[in-house]
């Protein structure tokens, strides 16, 4: 069994045979996929070792110490928090040496098509059609909302395959090369003035059946091992104490004792405390993590996450007054992840309005919250039993 020592003893090998100061950084991330110490709980050839997921942590603390790179997994954080974790658990063993090497080194981005115009909140709803041709699937629609989709080279993407049967029984999951011709990306301005997010055309995009993910018909199940990583990855990242949005709020007010207010202190205390508890619950939840797969707790950290960094940033444009109404540049431009430290409290406070809607909407959750994790009774749903070719759109 692969325990701290026979951790300690491969990164100080991978160490020796490619010291980061003259390794290729590429180079580097490679032989650390190769030698199981990139996700130390995947299995072996995999990038893993098929230790407990806990055991990351000694990797991590050894590598950073001695100033090795990382895979920048901000960059790269759709590809690492949701395909890789679904095409761990359904995917080939063909899919899975092809895409989880590159996919974590960082060599290919990966965004994620599952939200169209009409069906956003209600998911399973969506209309994009993949049809059987021989050993292709040949698809059309529409996809919105698709983060990093302008700088990806695949996508897992859902398409309806069935629309004889009930919404949730005809979906099927796919990996869509981006490259394709018959994928258009376009981009989508917001109240930021950047494009991050964009809508994606799909015209007759033909895609092997050897690129599908678990059974015809059975997407609907596969989407829920992504969902659940995404609002892990989301509202559960690891931060230390005063990480993230409540870090500069708690920067100004120590630095700015003329802009305080009685008022203003007892928010930030209210504010600092919701955003450690918030901070201790997600390490609970990667502890929970290491013994199995994420479940609906993972909505209520997204949920929670969400309505922190609206109330964090806005308290911060307050306790800024004028200089809080600032935005340093508007300029339209489609960055490839999103900084919400580096940048100015204006930007905070614009971009995150968007963090109720992204990786499902804070309605949408409440609903998990309720009936999943406190067993409260669901809400009525005449749809259920209904072809989906026979609702009312």
């Amino acid at each position: 069994m692969t325990d701290t020592a026979e951790l300690q003893r491969r990164t100080a090998e991978l160490l020796a045979a490619h010291p980061p100061t003259t390794t290729d950084r590429l180079d580097f991330l490679r032989a650390r996929f190769d030698a199981g110490l990139a996700w130390v709980h995947y299995p072996e050839g995999l990038g893993g070792l098929g230790a407990p997921r806990s055991l990351q942590a000694v990797v991590d603390a050894a590598l950073e110490a001695v100033g090795a790179p990382d895979n920048d997994p901000r960059r790269i954080g759709i590809g690492l928090g949701m395909a890789a974790p679904t095409i761990l658990r359904y995917g080939t063993e063909e899919q899975k040496r092809r895409f989880l090497r590159p996919l974590w080194t960082g060599e290919e981005v990966w965004c994620q098509l599952f939200s169209e115009p009409g069906a956003g909140s209600d998911l399973a709803a969506l209309g994009t059609r993949a049809v059987r041709e021989g050993e292709d699937w040949v698809v059309n629609g529409q996809k919105v909302w698709t983060s990093s989709a302008h700088v990806a080279r695949w996508a897992i993407l859902i398409a309806r395959t069935d629309p004889d049967v009930p919404k949730h029984a005809g979906i099927t999951y796919f990996i869509c090369d981006m490259t394709d011709p018959g994928v258009e990306v376009r981009p989508l301005r917001q109240i930021t003035g950047e494009a991050e997010f964009n809508e994606v055309f799909l015209t007759d995009v033909r895609i092997p059946d050897a690129r599908r993910l678990g059974e015809i018909g059975d997407g609907w199940r596969v989407a829920q091992t992504t969902l659940n990583n995404e609002r892990v990855a989301i509202g559960g990242m690891r931060l230390p104490r005063e990480g993230g949005m409540i870090g500069p709020v708690a920067k100004t007010w120590r630095e700015r004792p003329e802009l305080r207010t009685h008022e203003l202190h007892q928010r930030l205390l209210k504010l600092w405390v919701e955003a450690e508890v918030a901070r201790l619950t997600g390490e609970r939840l990667r502890q929970q993590l290491t013994v199995g797969q994420p479940g609906p707790e993972g909505a209520g950290m997204k949920l929670g996450f969400a309505r922190l960094n609206q109330e964090i940033s806005g308290l911060e444009v307050e306790l800024l007054g004028e200089e809080g109404l600032l935005y340093e540049d508007w300029t339209m431009r489609r960055p490839e992840l999103v900084d919400f430290v580096g940048r100015d409290a204006g930007y905070r406070y614009l971009r995150a309005k968007g963090n109720s809607i992204e990786g499902g909407t804070s309605e949408i959750l409440l609903n998990i919250v309720a009936e999943r994790v406190l067993g409260l009774p669901a809400e009525p749903r005449t749809d259920k039993d209904v072809a989906w070719k026979d609702l009312a759109r």
